[in-house]
């Protein structure tokens, strides 16, 4: 534990301006990043008696070994960099809110030709419009169905796509009348689009146009006496209607606004959010946190519009944000929103009325999302705990082991041989830490020798880190014991430049990294190290470790076939009961190492596989490549086509078109292959194999 006053900046060297400040642990990790209107009276407020202090403060300052700030212009630039910075060094001690599911939208992909509507998980794509979340996928899949009978969208795969289009025939939904075929050329590219906007914009809230349009033709077609077109017409504005009743009516019709309610207890938080558009709920999501650091509500909100509008622009930023209490500075929060819709945000506390009523209810669901929370997680922090205690006491640890790492190595007869690193912290897997190996110092299949190698290189990279950073330091022998020594970062403001020690013996990853607090792939240690295997695979890992000088990192192995927990020098296992907690966390670790590994070996076996004649094309580059195969259609046809003809490919010179041609003669198949079960002759189709 460090003393704050170690690394306390001297009086009058902070200056009095907007800021942005990061503080470092020991290992220049960044572990809290905070923005100031007044650097010096904020950051002096962390280094007053300890005792005066909020207990998380207290915990993150004496985590700390230095602190340092960069001055910004504005309290909006200040507001820009501390969520850059967040998003980037991912510190310990800040909020951050983790949705409390994978949310599902509805999508229309505009970025394409022919648009298509879909279901999206995940990262939202550039030129590709989105609507919701919703709850379900299914409410999404049931809407979509309903409105297609009036906006007849894609909603078809590439593949199936394609497909239609080469053979001229529709799918299923082109003959319902569910889908207008652009496939077939049914309709032009600027119709199917237009239909796809028109499918936006209804989703969007545009609703009562559509409705009001299909009842006038409905009308005139009936007194036209076109009485089947008349019913299709009715039919269709039924389903509009129906699909309007999946999402209720709770503003007036032209109120886009995000309602966000907290609920909170002194350990966390859970967030709700009602996104409501043209009017009407179209949205919901729900976010969970630990209050890591002391902060209020008006601090949560700050953090929950930064996390949720930080990615957005345009539209997806809406008109007015309705919140439970006003963030600190609201005018530059307000102002950064602005600035990322492109207009005026209202950003404020709702006083009255039905905004009042429905704010109501979004803080319902969240007091109902912590309760649900906190009843999953309270038996799961226990049995965590309970777990890495008996690990603790059948290890004989002096204290838990916070962090562990397990590796696993996975071939196939030899080829291929890869090895996994999985990182669990308090029991739970963090999976930006997860690390993948080839094996390089031999070929053949040896788990033994290379667990070895893949444990003597990843504490090679540590020793190597801990040195680059001053951590650690080889001291000269005529240095007195109470002599000064490098122990960690130089407190006070930030370096100016990169901090580099040289490195004893080969670096396996040479390109220069500076100490900008980023999570570095091996600086921070395990206090346990789990090998999938026995007494074998532990030998060679405790070896590797003790090659290297490294003796303060625990070593076990798990061997599948008992389950038995395998020590260094130790004849006999450690058998932990079949119903230990410890014995359960184990057992997960290795087998999260096993699936992590082979996922990889599998890859790079298909990868291996997948290989085309035109890799052995000198001078031929991806892109050349993917222009044959867009331009012939398949390597059959290209190996069928003339030297003229493949000189036809825009970028392809003569030269380039008779090593194409070479290389595909050599490697010409001597005979179809055939299907066994169905005797049907297997054609080439693609440029993926060969």
């Amino acid at each position: 534990m460090a003393d704050p006053s170690s690394y306390r900046p001297k009086p009058g060297q902070i200056p009095d301006s907007p800021g942005v400040y990061k503080f470092r642990d020991e290992h220049r990790r960044v572990i809290y990043v905070g923005k100031a209107k007044n650097l010096r009276q904020r950051v002096a407020n962390y280094f007053q008696d300890l005792a005066h202090l909020h207990p998380r403060t207290r915990t993150m300052v004496t985590t700390a070994a230095s602190v340092e700030w960069t001055v910004v212009s504005t309290e909006v630039e200040a507001l820009q960099l501390e969520y850059s910075w967040i998003k980037e060094f991912d510190p310990r001690f800040n909020v951050k809110y983790r949705d409390d599911k994978s949310y599902p939208y509805l999508a229309v992909t505009l970025n394409e030709e022919f648009p298509r509507v879909q279901v999206m998980r995940g990262a939202k794509k550039k030129g590709v419009r989105y609507f919701g979340p919703y709850g379900h996928a299914w409410a999404i899949r049931e809407t979509v169905d309903l409105m297609l009978r009036v906006f007849p969208v894609r909603t078809c795969s590439a593949g199936v796509f394609k497909n239609a289009a080469r053979t001229g025939r529709p799918c299923l939904l082109g003959y319902i009348g569910k889908c207008s075929a652009p496939c077939v050329g049914r309709v032009t590219p600027e119709e199917h689009r237009d239909l796809a906007e028109d499918f936006c914009d209804f989703m969007a809230g545009r609703t009562g146009t559509y409705i009001r349009r299909l009842e006038k033709d409905m009308m005139q077609a009936a007194e036209e006496m076109e009485y089947e077109r008349a019913a299709r017409l009715r039919d269709d504005a039924g389903a509009l209607k129906r699909a309007m009743e999946k999402s209720a009516v709770v503003l007036a019709d032209a109120t886009d606004a995000d309602l966000i309610a907290v609920a909170e207890d002194e350990l966390e938080a859970a967030l709700q959010i009602f996104h409501v558009r043209g009017g009407r709920v179209r949205g919901q999501r729900g976010w969970v946190t630990d209050k890591v650091e002391a902060v209020d509500t008006s601090g949560l909100v700050e953090h929950a519009l930064q996390q949720l509008y930080g990615e957005e622009r345009g539209d997806a930023v809406p008109k007015e944000v309705l919140v439970p209490a006003l963030p600190e500075d609201t005018e530059a929060v307000s102002q950064w929103l602005a600035e990322r819709r492109g207009s005026q945000v209202s950003l404020r506390i709702p006083q009255r009325g039905d905004k009042k009523d429905l704010m109501a209810t979004v803080q319902r669901n969240a007091q109902q999302a912590l309760g649900l929370h906190k009843t999953k997680r309270a038996s799961d922090l226990t049995t965590r705990s309970r777990a890495l205690e008996e690990i603790a006491e059948a290890l004989g640890l002096d204290t838990a082991p916070l962090r562990i790492e397990c590796y696993d190595i996975s071939h196939l007869q030899g080829d291929d041989v890869v090895a996994s690193m999985v990182v669990f912290e308090d029991g739970l897997a963090r999976k930006s830490e997860y690390r993948r190996f080839q094996i390089k110092g031999f070929e053949g299949q040896d788990d033994v020798r290379s667990m070895h190698e893949v444990i003597g290189r990843r504490f090679k990279r540590y020793l190597q880190e801990k040195e680059r950073t001053g951590e650690w330091e080889e001291q000269p022998t005529d240095t007195p014991a109470d002599g000064p020594a490098a122990t960690g970062p130089v407190p006070g403001p930030a370096p100016t430049g990169p901090v580099a020690a040289p490195a004893t013996g080969p670096v396996e990853d040479p390109e220069p990294r500076e100490d900008d607090g980023r999570p570095k792939r091996f600086a921070y240690p395990p206090q346990l190290v789990v090998v999938d295997g026995g007494q074998p695979q532990v030998a060679a890992a405790q070896r590797a470790l003790d090659e290297l000088g490294i003796d303060d990192i625990a070593v076990c192995g798990l061997a599948k076939r008992l389950e038995e927990v395998w020590l260094p020098d130790d004849d006999d296992p450690v058998v932990l009961p079949r119903s230990s907690e410890g014995l359960y966390l184990l057992q997960r670790i290795r087998d999260e190492a096993h699936r992590f590994a082979i996922t990889y070996q599998r890859a790079k076996r298909a990868k291996r596989i997948r290989t085309s004649p035109l890799d052995d094309v000198s001078g031929l580059g991806e892109t050349r490549k993917q222009a044959l195969i867009k331009h012939f259609g398949s390597v059959k046809k290209l190996r069928q086509a003339t030297i003229d003809e493949i000189c036809e490919v825009p970028g392809i010179g003569r030269r380039t078109a008779e090593s194409v041609a070479a290389a595909l003669a050599s490697t010409a198949p001597a005979a179809p292959a055939v299907n066994t079960a169905t005797g049907e002759i297997i054609e080439e189709d693609d440029g993926g194999s060969s």
